[in-house]
């Protein structure tokens, strides 16, 4: 319940926060284009807090449904206007002025995207060195050529100085070619390069965030004891009456000193009878597990629903600081907003044409738990976070849908091509086209968090 709660409560700031600075674009420039604002407003629905003031008496208020926001102003298709407030009425500004005032509102996004990352390098995002642990038999990677202790130092020129930005690198690289091409050190060896061979499908395998996994690859970690860290309710560890805290000393006649021994046996026995003895509040204990059957990238292994103790720290020589002067923090910040801002525009693109599958799209809920994950990890994690989602949020935003702003860009552009406004009833009836599509996306979204959760 705490982690839901924090959760919850990271969720509403960040969320809060980007639409803030979204708005408050919209209404910067509409101010300095002379637009009279009325209202703004984070959030919709009843108001739970609001205040009037300024020489325009614009209300300033914050609605009950942190899901987005707006900011009303003075328009003649929305209200009568006094002859005397004409000249400054929405509707009677420039094609220029409109489109700045609307652009403005991804503008911010991307500009506090570029803020979130500056301020991110300049304190330093703490990672862990790209060195092997282990690398699984018969995957890419294995194909590759990788192997244990191998360091990426680089995915396609770029500098990965931690596995953070190894998979970064990977996923924008995968877009370009069915391949990757990644420069390894090896202890004792001079640096090489090694093409990482990737099969169309890859994007659509990874959509939980399992990179690492979909390529065989698994990093150097601090050995995990067999020491039973949560169990997940109705799964076979909890119905067997496993607890957490439990310490496992055999499973199927092995002695059992750490988790990746527990895992191995587990997977080895998808549907079969294990026995298994674990030591609780120093008492000997012994069940019989039978491990659900579960695909896993095409193979048949068992689970049982269980996860370790959070691991202890990583070992100094593994550690890596990502750390910039101020203006070097400048250019790597505008550089990654770009970046990210392309990857996401490709990965929606991908989506349209069914090269990608829908069920990457991320809901409320998915994104409330990645808030809440990064919040815990320290300021520069979450700022990281921030960054990301205000790219995206800048990036759907431009979309060409009507009822978003990219939608009355679009607008505007045929405005501008055939010399005069489309029908305020054309307009209308594409609203709710645009509308109706943004609902069915949100659907989508919300089934897949629902989805996953079930998983």
């Amino acid at each position: 319940m705490g982690n839901i709660l924090f959760s919850s409560v990271a969720f509403i700031v960040a969320l809060g926060l980007l639409i803030t600075i979204h708005e408050f674009g919209h209404f910067w420039v509409a101010r300095r284009a002379g637009v009279k604002v009325l209202r703004f407003s984070v959030g919709f629905g009843k108001a739970l807090w609001k205040k009037t003031t300024g020489p325009d008496n614009t209300e300033y208020m914050l609605a009950a449904i942190p899901l987005g926001g707006y900011v009303k102003m003075l328009d003649e298709r929305e209200g009568e206007v006094a002859e005397h407030e004409l000249h400054r009425a929405f509707n009677r500004q420039s094609l220029a002025k409109r489109s700045a005032i609307v652009f403005a509102g991804p503008l911010f996004n991307f500009l506090f995207a570029i803020v979130a990352y500056w301020l991110m390098f300049v304190i330093g995002l703490q990672g862990i060195k790209p060195v092997i642990g282990t690398v699984t038999e018969n995957s890419p990677a294995a194909m590759a050529g990788l192997q244990a202790a191998d360091e990426i130092v680089a995915v396609a020129d770029h500098a990965t100085p931690t596995w953070d930005a190894v998979r970064q690198a990977i996923l924008t690289g995968v877009f370009d070619s069915g391949q990757v091409r990644l420069t390894v050190r090896r202890p004792g060896v001079t640096e090489r390069d090694i093409n990482l061979r990737l099969d169309e499908n890859f994007i659509n395998d990874v959509k939980d965030g399992r990179v690492l996994e979909k390529l065989g690859l698994q990093m150097v970690l601090p050995t995990l004891p067999a020491i039973i860290g949560e169990v997940i309710p109705g799964k076979v560890a909890q119905k067997a009456g496993l607890l957490a805290g439990d310490k496992v000393q055999s499973a199927n006649g092995e002695a059992i000193s750490e988790w990746d021994q527990w895992v191995r046996v587990i997977r080895a026995h998808p549907g079969k009878a294990v026995p298994v003895t674990v030591e609780r509040q120093g008492q000997t204990i012994e069940f019989v597990l039978t491990p659900d059957t579960v695909d896993f990238n095409g193979e048949t292994i068992g689970q049982i629903g269980a996860a370790p103790l959070p691991p202890g720290p990583v070992p100094e020589h593994l550690q890596a600081v990502v750390r910039y002067g101020p203006v070097e923090a400048l250019i790597t910040a505008t550089t990654k907003t770009w970046d990210m801002s392309v990857l996401t525009l490709r990965m929606l693109g991908k989506m349209i044409i069914g090269k990608v599958s829908l069920e990457n799209l991320s809901g409320p809920i998915t994104i409330a738990k990645y808030a809440g994950y990064t919040a815990s990890a320290g300021l520069p994690t979450f700022l990281a976070f921030l960054a990301i989602v205000s790219v995206s949020l800048g990036v759907l935003n431009l979309l060409p849908i009507p009822v978003l702003d990219g939608g009355h860009l679009m607008f505007y552009g045929i405005e501008w091509i055939k010399g005069g406004p489309l029908s305020e009833s054309y307009q209308v009836r594409m609203q709710q086209v645009g509308l109706a599509v943004l609902l069915l996306l949100m659907s989508i979204a919300l089934y897949n968090d629902f989805a996953r959760i079930l998983e």
